[in-house]
C-alpha cells in the first residue's frame, strides 16, 4: 500500500532548504503589492500563482531567480516581513512539517529604510507568532532561521556577523545563494573562516547549476556543513562507482539538501523520475528532501514526497529515512534533534509502517 497524499501530509516531516521569499501565498503578494504600488504580472491570486510557476519552469537558474523581483519587492517593511514569516510557519505546520529551517537574505529587504537588525527581528517575530498560532491549532512546529548572503554581493562578512549576533534568538545558520557561475564560494572565504572560529553552522548553495568545482570549493576550501542542493555530485559517479569527491561526501556524511521539483525547473535534473535522488539514496548518501521555493515550484513537502513515492515506489520506510536524515543534519542542538526524532518522528512512522505490515 503506497502512502497516499493525505497520509503523507499528516506524517511528520523535516525541511532544511526553504526560502522565505520563495514561499509567499499569492494572495499575500497581491495585497502587499497593492499597499506599496508594486506592479505585478497578474493581480488575481490564482493567475499570479500560475505565472510564478510558469516563469520559473524555464530550465535556467538565472531565469528562475528573476521571479523573486516580485516577492522580494513586497517584503520591504517590518509589517510585511512579519506577515510573510508568520504565514510561512502556519503553512508549513499545516503541511505536517514539524521542523523547518527557513532562509532569507536580509540585505535584500532594505529599500524602504529598514536596517539589517530590523529585518532580522521582524522575521524572527513573525516566525514566533506563526509557530505559536500553529501550536494552538494542534500543529506544533520548530523553525530555525538561516541568514543568507548573496554570492554576487560583498556583504557576506556583515551577514555572517549578524547571524552570530542573533544565534540565541532563533538564527541557527548561515548560507550563501544566488547564481553560481562566476561567483565561487571562495569569494566569501573570510566570512566562512569567521563562522568557523565562532563555532557556527553554515551551508552553501553548491552543485545546483555549476557542477563539481562548486561542490569541491564549498567543502574543501570553505568548510560547509551541508550542501545546498549538491545534486551535481552525481557527475562524479559512473556506473555506481564513486569518484574521490563523491566518496568523500558520502563517507563524511555531508548532507545533500536536494530539492527535486526545483532541480527539474532549473535544469539540474531532466524529470523527477530521472532525478539523481534515487541513485544517491541507493548509494546511501545523506540525502534530504526539500522544497526550495514553494511558490515558484507550486509545491510543498507533501508534494515532494508524493512525487518520489510515484517515481521510485517509495514507502513509509524510505520517507522516514529522508525525514530522519534531515533531523540528523539540522543546525539545532543535538538533544533537540534527538527529541524530535525519538518522540515525534519515529513513533508516528512506526504506526504507519505497522499499519502497512498488518494490511499486507
Amino acid at each position: 500500500m503506497a502512502p497516499t497524499y493525505d497520509e503523507i501530509r499528516r506524517a511528520p516531516k523535516a525541511l532544511l532548504h526553504d526560502h522565505l521569499d520563495g514561499g509567499l501565498r499569492p494572495a499575500t503578494v497581491v495585497e502587499l503589492a497593492a499597499e506599496i504600488g508594486h506592479e505585478l504580472p497578474a493581480t488575481d491570486p490564482a493567475e499570479l500563482g500560475e505565472w510564478f510557476t510558469a516563469a520559473a519552469d524555464s530550465g535556467s537558474l538565472e531565469r528562475y531567480l528573476e521571479t523573486f523581483v516580485h516577492t522580494v519587492g513586497v517584503m520591504q517593511t517590518a509589517s510585511a516581513l512579519h506577515r510573510v514569516a508568520a504565514e510561512c510557519a502556519l503553512d508549513l505546520a499545516a503541511d505536517g512539517v514539524v521542523y523547518a529551517e527557513v532562509r532569507f537574505a536580509p540585505e535584500q529587504h532594505l529599500t524602504r529604510g529598514l536596517t539589517l537588525p530590523e529585518v532580522v527581528e521582524a522575521v524572527l517575530a513573525g516566525f514566533a507568532d506563526g509557530s505559536a498560532q500553529a501550536a494552538l491549532a494542534g500543529r506544533p512546529i520548530r523553525i530555525g532561521t538561516l541568514l543568507t548572503a548573496m554570492r554576487h554581493a560583498a556583504r557576506s562578512m556583515e551577514i555572517a556577523e549578524l547571524s552570530v549576533r542573533y544565534r540565541d534568538a532563533g538564527v541557527v545558520g548561515f548560507d550563501i545563494a544566488g547564481a553560481e557561475a562566476g561567483y565561487p564560494p571562495t569569494r566569501h572565504l573570510d566570512a566562512f573562516e569567521y563562522l568557523q572560529r565562532e563555532n557556527f553552522h553554515f551551508t552553501i548553495h553548491a552543485g545546483e547549476a555549476f557542477g563539481l568545482p562548486s561542490i569541491w570549493q564549498a567543502i574543501q576550501w570553505c568548510g560547509a556543513d551541508r550542501l545546498g542542493h549538491g545534486v551535481r555530485i552525481v557527475d562524479d559517479i559512473a556506473d555506481r562507482s564513486l569518484g574521490r569527491l563523491a566518496a568523500y561526501v558520502r563517507d563524511k556524511r555531508i548532507p545533500l539538501e536536494l530539492c527535486p521539483s526545483s532541480n527539474v525547473q532549473t535544469g539540474a535534473a531532466a524529470s523527477i523520475a530521472d532525478h539523481p535522488i534515487g541513485l544517491l539514496r541507493d548509494l546511501r548518501f545523506r540525502v534530504t528532501v526539500n522544497t526550495d521555493n514553494r511558490l515558484m515550484s507550486g509545491t510543498s513537502m507533501t508534494r515532494e514526497m508524493a512525487l518520489l513515492v510515484e517515481a521510485f515506489g517509495y514507502g513509509w520506510a524510505e520517507l522516514q529515512w529522508f525525514t530522519v536524515n534531515a533531523m540528523k543534519s539540522a543546525f539545532i542542538p543535538f538533544d533537540e534533534r534527538l527529541a524530535l526524532i525519538n518522540e515525534v518522528i519515529k513513533p508516528a512512522y512506526a504506526k504507519l509502517i505497522d499499519r502497512v505490515d498488518i494490511s499486507s
